[in-house]
């Protein structure tokens, strides 16, 4: 009598316990739909970031772009005048040098940018003593003001270089080569890859932090030089880093603008213009439609580097 009470016990709490279980997942089931649903919450801090973000640049890129089709000056009346504007863009000598001029520029400084940054890299990650310290040091250009830096290096190219020239008799730079249109572009180049250095280099220290320590070991044990080291297991393994600096570095040089302005605002004559000042000078000067058709053809161009940009890191694990 006892067994069978036990067990009419042990039945009853096994069915208690099955009956329980479809109802337990039914509940979490039903949890996890609550869950996927948006939370009003969101939308509300939501809205309004977008309606600012359309109001303050879709909307005024989508009617730069439709006014680049007119004669408008920007305000009042204007009427709608098709290719005009882009033909002329095409057609205008000063727009084509200030896109030479920024494609070069840009060129020749992400190089010059991606080059130092990897070799520091590579110093800042060895056994050095205050290896820390020096990676605050190199990285302090990237919190200043592209300005306040292009008027320190003016006032450094206009005096102190040519005092220090004439005192070495160095003739070529006695005079201040902001001033010679074949040798400022160098001082923008200079000044522009000390400010952007630092960001790369960061880029790069993660990238060579990530390798193991043990591939570099059996290198040694192999026989390995340093150098063979660097190129045959250093620059393979951070191919990833270096990819994305180049193409994020070259975007970002496209629209190099206040270090430009605070060095030579375009001079000597146009030799120095960049696509952006050009743009920015043809709103002040009232060619607002032509110039809103050169920003939009800019516009493209960023956008296809950018779609590169996206081809080529996907899939990578550098980041």
């Amino acid at each position: 009598m006892a067994t069978t009470t036990t067990e009419s016990v042990t039945t009853a709490d096994r069915r208690r316990r099955g009956g329980a279980a479809p109802r337990l997942q039914a509940g979490t089931t039903g949890t996890r739909r609550r869950s996927r649903r948006l939370d009003p919450l969101f939308l509300a801090f939501l809205l309004p970031t977008l309606v600012l973000f359309t109001l303050a640049i879709t909307l005024p890129a989508v009617m730069g772009i439709v006014l680049s089709f007119t004669n408008s000056v920007g305000f009042g009346e204007f009427r709608f005048t098709g290719l005009t504007n882009y033909i002329a863009v095409f057609s205008d000598p000063a727009i084509l040098q200030a896109y030479l001029f920024t494609i070069g520029f840009s060129l020749v400084t992400v190089i010059v940018v991606n080059a130092v940054a990897f070799l520091l890299a590579i110093a800042l990650t060895s056994k050095i003593r205050g290896k820390i310290a020096l990676r605050g040091v190199f990285v302090l250009p990237m919190v200043i003001s592209g300005i306040v830096i292009a008027y320190v290096f003016s006032f450094l190219f206009a005096n102190s270089l040519p005092a220090l020239a004439t005192s070495l008799g160095f003739a070529p730079l006695e005079q201040s080569i902001l001033a010679n249109p074949d040798l400022a572009w160098v001082a923008i180049v200079i000044v522009t890859a000390w400010q952007a250095i630092p960001s790369t280099l960061l880029i790069y220290i993660a990238g060579v932090l990530s390798i193991p320590g043990e591939v570099y070991e059996a290198a040694a044990l192999d026989g390995a030089s340093s150098w063979r080291q660097l190129i045959s297991i250093t620059a393979p393994l951070t191919a990833g880093y270096i990819l994305i600096n180049l193409v994020i570095g070259f975007k970002n040089f496209l629209n190099s603008y206040d270090i430009i302005v605070g060095l030579t605002d375009g001079g000597p004559g146009t030799s120095t213009t960049s696509v952006a000042m050009s743009i920015f000078k043809g709103f002040n000067g009232g060619d607002y439609a032509y110039q809103m058709a050169n920003a939009t053809i800019f516009f493209v161009i960023a956008v296809v580097i950018a779609v590169i940009q996206l081809r080529a890191t996907r899939g990578k694990a550098a980041l």
